[in-house]
């Protein structure tokens, strides 16, 4: 499985891209992007979740997924994200902190 992050927006304006590949991870932590992929039910996500209150200077994200042949991104706003999605965003940000 891929999954990608791609962040943009905030204050400072940077863009930040992450890529992660199961294939290239301990087995447990491929196990536990895995579960994380699945807990936010990614593949029937609608492509964009986005809050009625927009807020300057906050981050947008567009997140990737690519399992099975099958491929799906999700582009929401950080005030739209749901749990699972934030809690996804925050593993895969501490995943490129560790690289």
């Amino acid at each position: 499985m891929q999954v990608s992050l791609e962040r943009t927006g905030g204050f400072t304006g940077i863009s930040k891209k992450i890529s992660v590949d199961t294939n290239t991870l301990p087995l447990q932590v491929a196990e536990e992007l895995s579960q994380l992929v699945e807990a936010a039910d990614f593949f029937q996500l609608p492509e964009q979740i986005m809050s009625d209150n927009s807020q300057c200077d906050r981050f947008h994200y567009k997140l990737t997924v690519e399992d099975h042949g099958q491929q799906h991104s999700v582009i929401t706003s950080e005030a739209a994200l749901t749990h699972t999605l934030k809690t996804l965003v925050e593993w895969l940000n501490q995943a490129a902190k560790s690289t």
